[in-house]
């Protein structure tokens, strides 16, 4: 049998390093129980990007980092202003950058190529369709369902080149128009169509005159909902005050000030399943 006047002291430093690891993991308890509360996201939106002429690409970045928001951009090698084409080389150092940052990735088609109307049938579909870029820029001609996904894919993979990330399996058709033969096309070959909420076309398409920036901010403030897709571009030809950044830092700031918090399409309920959550 040990000593009792040794056995006691132990007793005691044993009984006092219990209470410092009690304590230790109580405020590392506290600590992971604030981080969650932190990183909790009970309004969530979705802000997504599609491409343009990028001339103001540069100051949507410098915003997203700023304000410390994650987005989805869905590309397609557009006309820019300067360099040769948004998935060109020149712009190919802008998207790595982004996909640095946390950022997601996912087709907006190759040549910005607009469904016109379908062709064929269920067993052989085909498409009419025509391209806002690319050296058929402006023409109406006819696409397979193969080679309408080969021009999907050819976004999604020139992304991952430039990017070093593998895009989402998503995919957003120009101007939002598809047909349930071309969703399903898209969808045989792993691509499912993401659109936007009602309140979350932001407005950066629309003619200046008749549709301000603080017109664009104020309906957004109001009508957003939980849950929506938010669309906007990285610069809109026609349009003589660029929605961004003037509208851009603004809206994420407002959203926030309501309790709305940021989140990719990586996350959103819709598509965990198909992006790997």
């Amino acid at each position: 049998m040990a000593d009792s006047a040794t056995a006691v002291p132990a007793v005691r430093a044993s009984w006092k390093q219990a209470a410092r690891n009690a304590i230790f993991l109580i405020a590392f308890g506290v600590c992971s129980s604030v981080g969650s509360a932190q990183n909790a996201c009970h309004k969530p939106v979705y802000l997504t990007f599609d491409t343009g002429h990028m001339g103001i690409a540069p100051l949507v970045a410098e915003v997203l980092q700023r304000q410390q928001v994650r987005v989805t951009f869905f590309a397609a090698n557009e006309r820019t202003k300067e360099g040769d084409g948004s998935l060109g080389d020149h712009w190919a150092p802008w998207w790595k950058a982004r996909a640095a940052e946390g950022h997601e990735f996912a087709s907006h088609t190759w040549s910005h190529t607009y469904w016109r109307a379908d062709l064929g049938d269920a067993r052989h579909p085909s498409f009419r369709v025509r391209p806002s870029a690319g050296p058929r820029e402006g023409q109406s001609f006819v696409l397979t369902a193969a080679q309408y996904c080969e021009e999907v894919t050819h976004a999604a993979e020139r992304l991952k080149v430039i990017t070093g990330r593998q895009p989402l399996p998503l995919f957003r058709a120009p101007g939002g128009k598809t047909s349930p033969q071309l969703l399903a096309s898209a969808a045989s070959c792993g691509y499912t169509h993401v659109g936007w909420s009602p309140a979350g076309f932001l407005g950066d398409e629309l003619p200046s005159e008749s549709a301000s920036n603080d017109a664009l901010l104020r309906k957004a403030l109001r009508d957003v909902r939980s849950g929506d897709i938010l669309l906007a571009h990285l610069g809109i030809w026609s349009r003589k005050d660029p929605w961004a950044p003037a509208v851009l830092e603004p809206l994420i700031v407002g959203l926030k000030e309501r309790g709305f918090c940021f989140r990719t399409l990586r996350e959103h309920p819709d598509y965990a399943r198909q992006a790997g959550r």
